[in-house]
């Protein structure tokens, strides 16, 4: 098991949901953890908790603050903070805008503020919450699905280049899950991911279990991984499966504008 006890923790988007529960995992650990959430007082509230300490703002300029916040270097840097907006080409720039800067570039500037620290000591670990669509896709999302794919790519960027370094990488990548998000999503969440939906706090312990094994690919639901395998060998049977969940997503929302 992984000695966490006195690590610099920092999850971001830990005013509820994945990553609260990761904020949790990591303090039962006896890490001492750093909760940024864009809610003050949501962030502030998991905080009192767990005997962290709320860091609130944007999780792109965390870095500074957080470490600060530690008295000193971060240990583990969690890239938790995501929306997951829908739509297609039609969505407006500001949309796409918004998903890319969230779920990318916010990991992007993270890791530039970390990594000159963390490449001198010769040690850091990065977890980026990814999501499965990150893998494979999320029908009625392509602003999700686009930089959720980008997430991944530059976790994996991350591991490969720095791995030998002393860097950790790991990408969380489960389906859906029982948070605000999902409540929030539209009818393709809840035809695609609720049915198999799994509660914030198996993702945390899938995480840690990870950490623990040093292992890269974090899967709560591992059939994500028989489909990303299914995916790469017979793409165009995936697709055609995946569009049979399309149409059946658009016969539901027929039915429904017809109500």
């Amino acid at each position: 098991m992984e000695d966490l006890r006195d690590s610099g923790v920092v999850v971001t988007g830990a005013g509820g949901g994945i990553g609260a529960a990761l904020a949790r995992a990591f303090a039962a650990r006896g890490a001492r953890v750093v909760v940024n959430d864009l809610d003050a007082g949501k962030a502030e509230a998991v905080a009192r908790e767990i005997g962290a300490t709320a860091v609130p703002g944007d999780a792109s300029e965390v870095v500074p603050a957080a470490r600060e916040a530690l008295g000193g270097g971060i240990d583990v840097f969690c890239a938790n903070a995501g929306i997951a907006p829908g739509g297609g080409p039609e969505a407006a720039d500001a949309v796409w805008d918004a998903a890319w800067d969230v779920n990318v570039m916010a990991h992007v500037r993270a890791a530039r503020e970390l990594l000159p620290e963390w490449l001198e000591r010769g040690r850091g670990r990065f977890v980026a919450t990814v999501s499965a669509a990150g893998m494979l896709t999320m029908v009625g999302s392509a602003p999700y699905s686009v930089s959720k794919h980008a997430a991944l790519a530059f976790a994996e960027w991350l591991s490969l280049t720095y791995r030998h370094r002393g860097i950790d990488v790991h990408a969380v990548c489960p389906q859906g899950v029982r948070t605000d998000m999902l409540d929030s999503a539209s009818t393709a969440g809840d035809l695609v991911l609720r049915p198999t939906a799994i509660e914030p706090e198996d993702v945390a312990r899938a995480t840690l279990e990870a950490v623990d094994a040093g292992r890269f690919l974090v899967l709560p639901h591992p059939e994500a991984g028989r489909y990303a395998v299914a995916r790469a060998s017979d793409t165009d049977k995936w697709l055609d499966g995946m569009n049979h969940v399309q149409r059946k997503l658009e016969t539901i929302q027929r039915d429904q504008q017809a109500r």
